[in-house]
């Protein structure tokens, strides 16, 4: 039977990290599992490209836009299911098992988050954000059918909340595989946890509010 499973990752200037997420993924190289890597660049100047390509992936690039990418990567993708994950995520040894046991539900699954460095409060909130409201945020993963994705229209082309705006239309559709993805707390750790944990917070609310996603996705990044 084929590899099912096509695993897709958005990338910008993403070289310091994308290696380990990788190497994490070899364990489904190794059983079978995957079918093909795909990274959807947004115009990369580091080695991301050329770490890719060593990899073995299929490059496709674009304008540098998180939802525009995945769009992209996803409707070149060749396999039954789709793993999106972000390149400063790594997936916990034994993660295949978990994957392949959610193949027969037909349902979206998501990754239990945990960070590499601190973060357990963050991470416990993410975690129950995900199981209580069906909101997981893009570095817990998404496994999603092709013909489920189809059906709720895949990523919009925005360039923030993508992952919302898919978990929004999934919901009641998504459930926690029984594996980890451990991501980069580098973020949280510049900017501060309280302090990036309330912009994240706040920007979600907006988001709900109807604020225009380019408008959050400006002054998010700020």
């Amino acid at each position: 039977m084929p590899a099912p499973l096509s695993v897709i990752i958005p990338t910008l200037n993403a070289g310091d990290n994308l290696q380990a997420c990788l190497t994490a993924l070899m364990e489904g190289v190794e059983t079978g599992l995957i079918t093909e890597l795909i990274v959807s660049d947004g115009g990369s100047l580091d080695e991301t490209p050329k770490l890719a390509d060593a990899w073995g992936a299929h490059i496709v690039a674009g304008p540098a836009s998180r939802g525009g990418q995945l769009q992209r990567g996803c409707a070149a993708a060749r396999g039954e299911w789709f793993l999106v994950l972000h390149a400063d995520t790594i997936l916990s040894a034994g993660w295949t098992k978990a994957v392949a046991s959610h193949f027969a539900t037909q349902k979206a699954g998501y990754f239990r988050l945990r960070f590499d460095r601190g973060g357990r409060v963050v991470a416990t909130w993410a975690n129950l954000r995900a199981r209580l409201f069906g909101l997981p945020y893009g570095d817990q993963g998404l496994l999603i059918s092709r013909a489920l994705y189809a059906r709720v229209g895949g990523y919009a082309e925005i360039p923030l909340m993508e992952d919302v705006a898919i978990a929004r239309a999934l919901k009641g559709q998504l459930i926690a595989l029984d594996a980890v993805a451990v991501t980069s707390s580098e973020k949280y750790q510049k900017a501060g946890w309280v302090r990036r944990g309330t912009r994240n917070l706040w920007t979600l609310a907006r988001y709900f509010a109807g604020v225009d996603v380019a408008t959050l996705a400006r002054q998010y990044r700020r």
